[in-house]
C-alpha cells in the first residue's frame, strides 16, 4: 500500500495540464485519441478565425507593418488598437535595386471602386499578369502592356489576354516626368484622381501612395466581336477560365468583376536577351531613319514567336513614331485580315491581343483563297509584288513570312527577300525547330530561287533589279540611274517559347485559330455598342443579281452546272476587276481565271434565288463600298462549322447540314473547303513512336 501511493506520488509530479484540468472538470474525461482529435479540431478553428479576421482588416484598409503584426488604420495614426491574434511571420526586406525584385509594400495592391471596376496601384517595375479582356486607363504614371506604353491622360486601350496565347502583363515603367517631391506628387496625383474616384478611393490611393508608382483603373470591357465568339458553346474558355481553387477575398471579387483573373508570371510573355536586344536596335534604327525608311522582314519555321515578335514591335514603334506599315504574306495565319490573304496595312493603333481581337481593314488586299502556297507558287509572288506596289516608303515596314523554310519553301523565301530587298532580315530559330541555313546577302546572292536566279553582287552598291523600277516613287534624277537595293543586314534570334503544338496537332491548332479570325471578322456584323446578339440567319443580307458580279472558284476546277452549288453557303471574297462584267443579260457570269484584283471584304453567300436570280450576301462591308464589288471569289476558307451546327431558332432540321453525305464518292472531300467527319479525322494516320525492348 505504502508503495503504491509513493508511485502515485511520482507520477503526479508529472502529470500533465491536460490531467489537472480534467480534475477540475470531470465532465471532460476523454480518451487518448478523442484528446487528439480535439485538439486538431481547435487548432483547425483557430486558422479559420484568423483567416476570417484577417480578411475583415484587408477590408477594413489595414495592412502589415514591421515586426508581423496587424495593424489598423487608426493604429498607424498613433491611435492605440488591439492587434489581431496569431500574427504571420515577418519577411525579409526586398532588394529594391533589383529589377525583379518588389520593396516592402502594402499587401493590398487592388481595390474594387465601384461595379465592373477594380484600380490597381502599381510600384515601379512591378508586374500584374493576368487573363481575360478588360480597359486599361493609366491614371497617374506610367505602364507598358505588350510593348505599349500607356501614360496619364492618354485614352484607354482595351487589352485582350486570351488563353490561346501567352498571357500579358502591365508593368509600371518610369516616366520623363520632370523631378518633383513626394508633396508634389501626391498633390498631382489627387487632382488627376478627383475626376475618376470618390473620396474614399482617393484616401485609399493617397495612404498607399508612393513615389514613382502607377496609378491604373481597370474597367470591365465588353465587345460585340467578343460576344459573338463566346456565344458559340465551346468558346468561351478562350477569355476566361474557371479557376477550381477560387479563394474568397475582395481582391478576386474585384478581378472577376471586371472580367479577369489574376495569372502566374510564369505563364506571362518573356523574351530572351537575343529578342530584346534585337528589338531594341529595330526601334532604333527606325526612329533614326538616316537611310529612309527600314523594311524588316521576319523569317523562321513555325511555332518559334514570329508573329509575337510582330506585335511587339509594332507596338515599341508606336511609341516613338505614328504609324507602322505591315505586309502578310503568311497566308495561313494572317494578323489583320481573315486567312487566305496578301495585305499590306497602315497600323496607327497598337495590338494588344491576338489576331481574331484586331481585324481591320487593309490599305490593299488581295484573296488568295487557300492557307497554303503550295503548287501555285508563281501566282503566290504575283500577287506579293502587285500588293508591295503599293508601299509608299513613308514609314518603316514589318513584312511577316510563312513558317515553310525547308525545300521550296526556304527557295520561296529567297526570292521574297530578293524582290522585296529588305534592309534588315530577322531569322528565328529555335531549339525545336528544323535547321535553316543563315539568311546572309552572301547566301542570298549565291543561291538560285525558286523563280530567281543568283546574281553577282556590285561592290558596295547592292542588287541590280531593273524589273522593281516601277513599284517606287523615284525623283526625276533618280529614275535616270539604274534602281540599286543594298543588301540587307541579318538579325539571328534564338527563341524559347514555351508552346503545346505537336506535328500530330499543329494542323487542327491552326484551325482553330483560321476559324477565330474568321468569326472575329463576322462579329463585325453587329453593331459597336454590345446589345442583344442576333443569330446569322435574322440579319438581314444584300441582294446581289447575277449580271452584276462574276463568280470564279480559285482552289479546284467545278464544273459550270455546279458552280453555284459551291458558292452557297461558302466564305466569299467581295472584290473588284477592272473588265466591265455589266454587259450580261442573265448571268451567272463565270470567270476563265482567277484575276489578281483588290478584295474590298468578304462575306457569307445565305442563300440563292434561282427565281429572282439574286445572291444573298451577309457582310459588314458598308454599302457606299459595295457599290464597286463585280466579283466574288471562293476559296478554300470555309465558313466555321460552329456557325452552322449551333444556329439559334426553330427547332428542326439545320440548314445546310447533312448527316448523311456520302464520302466515298469521287472527289467528294477536300475540294470544296474542309468536309471530314469525326470519323475520317480520327483515321488520319500520324507516325506514332516505336519502342524497342532492349535484348542482350
Amino acid at each position: 500500500m505504502a508503495d503504491s501511493l509513493l508511485l502515485l506520488r511520482k507520477r503526479g509530479s508529472v502529470r500533465s495540464t491536460w490531467m489537472r484540468a480534467r480534475k477540475a472538470r470531470p465532465q471532460l474525461a476523454l480518451g487518448r485519441r478523442p484528446r487528439r482529435r480535439l485538439r486538431t479540431l481547435l487548432r483547425w478553428c483557430g486558422r479559420r478565425r484568423l483567416r476570417r479576421r484577417l480578411l475583415q482588416a484587408r477590408a477594413a484598409g489595414a495592412d502589415w507593418r514591421e515586426g508581423g503584426r496587424l495593424v489598423s488604420s487608426a493604429a498607424a495614426a498613433g491611435t492605440t488598437d488591439t492587434a489581431a491574434p496569431g500574427a504571420a511571420p515577418s519577411r525579409p526586406p526586398a532588394d529594391v535595386s533589383a529589377p525583379t525584385c518588389v520593396p516592402n509594400l502594402p499587401v493590398r495592391q487592388l481595390r474594387p471602386v465601384g461595379p465592373g471596376r477594380a484600380l490597381l496601384l502599381l510600384p515601379l517595375e512591378q508586374c500584374f499578369t493576368f487573363s481575360g479582356i478588360c480597359r486599361v486607363t493609366c491614371l497617374y504614371g506610367q505602364v507598358q502592356v505588350f510593348g505599349f506604353t500607356i501614360s496619364q491622360g492618354q485614352p484607354s486601350r482595351d487589352v485582350f489576354s486570351t488563353y490561346t496565347h501567352s498571357r500579358l502583363t502591365v508593368r509600371a515603367v518610369p516616366s520623363s516626368m520632370p523631378e518633383k517631391s513626394k508633396k508634389e506628387m501626391k498633390r498631382e496625383a489627387r487632382t488627376l484622381l478627383r475626376s475618376h474616384l470618390n473620396q474614399d478611393d482617393r484616401r485609399w490611393v493617397m495612404k498607399n501612395f508612393s513615389p514613382l508608382c502607377s496609378i491604373v483603373l481597370l474597367e470591365n470591357l465588353k465587345t460585340s466581336t467578343v460576344n459573338f465568339i463566346i456565344s458559340h458553346p465551346g468558346l468561351s474558355y478562350i477569355f476566361v477560365q474557371e479557376s477550381p481553387t477560387f479563394q474568397i477575398n475582395s481582391e478576386n471579387f474585384a478581378l472577376r468583376s471586371v472580367g479577369i483573373k489574376k495569372e502566374k508570371k510564369k505563364n506571362a510573355l518573356q523574351f530572351t536577351e537575343s529578342v530584346l536586344s534585337a528589338l531594341e536596335e529595330l526601334v532604333n534604327d527606325s526612329c533614326e531613319e538616316v537611310d529612309g525608311c527600314p523594311v524588316i522582314l521576319i523569317c523562321g519555321a513555325q511555332d518559334v514567336g514570329k508573329s509575337t515578335f510582330n506585335r511587339y514591335l509594332i507596338n515599341q514603334l508606336l511609341n516613338s513614331i505614328s504609324c507602322v506599315d505591315y505586309l502578310e504574306c503568311d497566308l495561313g495565319q494572317t494578323e489583320f485580315t481573315p486567312p487566305g490573304c496578301v495585305s499590306l496595312l497602315n497600323i496607327t493603333e497598337p495590338v494588344l491581343g491576338p489576331p481574331f481581337t484586331h481585324q481591320r481593314t487593309p490599305q490593299k488586299m488581295v484573296y488568295y483563297g487557300k492557307p497554303t502556297c503550295k503548287n501555285d507558287y508563281e501566282n503566290y509572288i504575283e500577287i506579293i509584288k502587285y500588293v508591295f506596289s503599293s508601299y509608299k516608303r513613308e514609314s518603316p515596314l514589318i513584312v511577316n513570312t510563312m513558317g515553310w523554310v525547308t525545300d521550296k519553301g526556304l527557295l520561296l523565301l529567297i526570292d521574297l527577300i530578293r524582290l522585296l530587298s529588305p534592309t534588315h532580315v530577322v531569322q528565328f530559330s529555335s531549339g525545336r525547330s528544323k535547321y535553316m541555313p543563315n539568311l546572309t546577302p552572301d547566301y542570298v546572292d549565291d543561291v538560285d530561287g525558286l523563280y530567281t536566279k543568283s546574281k553577282s553582287k556590285i561592290r558596295h552598291r547592292g542588287f541590280h533589279l531593273p524589273e522593281f523600277a516601277e513599284c517606287f516613287e523615284f525623283a526625276d534624277e533618280e529614275k535616270e540611274s539604274p534602281v540599286l537595293f543594298t543588301g540587307h543586314k541579318l538579325m539571328c534570334v534564338k527563341s524559347d517559347f514555351a508552346f503545346r503544338k505537336t506535328p500530330r496537332n499543329r494542323d487542327s491548332h491552326n484551325k482553330i485559330l483560321r476559324d477565330l479570325a474568321v468569326l472575329g471578322y463576322l462579329g463585325q456584323l453587329h453593331p459597336p455598342v454590345p446589345k442583344p446578339l442576333y443569330s446569322l440567319q435574322s440579319l438581314t443580307p444584300y441582294q446581289v443579281p447575277f449580271n452584276a458580279v462574276a463568280l470564279r472558284i480559285t482552289h479546284a476546277d467545278v464544273a459550270p452546272t455546279h458552280v453555284l452549288c459551291a458558292v452557297n453557303a461558302s466564305w466569299v471574297g467581295l472584290c473588284r476587276i477592272l473588265d466591265d462584267v455589266r454587259g450580261h443579260a442573265h448571268g451567272p457570269i463565270l470567270l476563265a481565271q482567277t484575276p489578281i484584283c483588290d478584295c474590298l471584304g468578304f462575306g457569307i453567300c445565305r442563300g440563292i434565288d434561282m427565281l429572282k436570280r439574286l445572291y444573298h450576301i451577309l457582310t459588314p462591308v458598308p454599302p457606299e463600298e459595295l457599290r464597286n464589288v463585280n466579283c466574288l471569289l471562293v476559296g478554300a476558307i470555309s465558313v466555321p462549322h460552329c456557325v452552322f451546327k449551333n444556329q439559334h431558332g426553330p427547332e428542326g432540321t439545320i440548314p445546310y447540314i447533312m448527316t448523311d453525305y456520302n464520302f466515298k464518292f469521287p472527289r467528294a472531300s477536300g475540294k470544296i473547303g474542309l468536309r471530314e467527319t469525326e470519323e475520317t479525322s480520327k483515321e488520319k494516320l500520324y507516325p506514332r513512336p516505336k519502342f524497342y525492348r532492349k535484348t542482350n
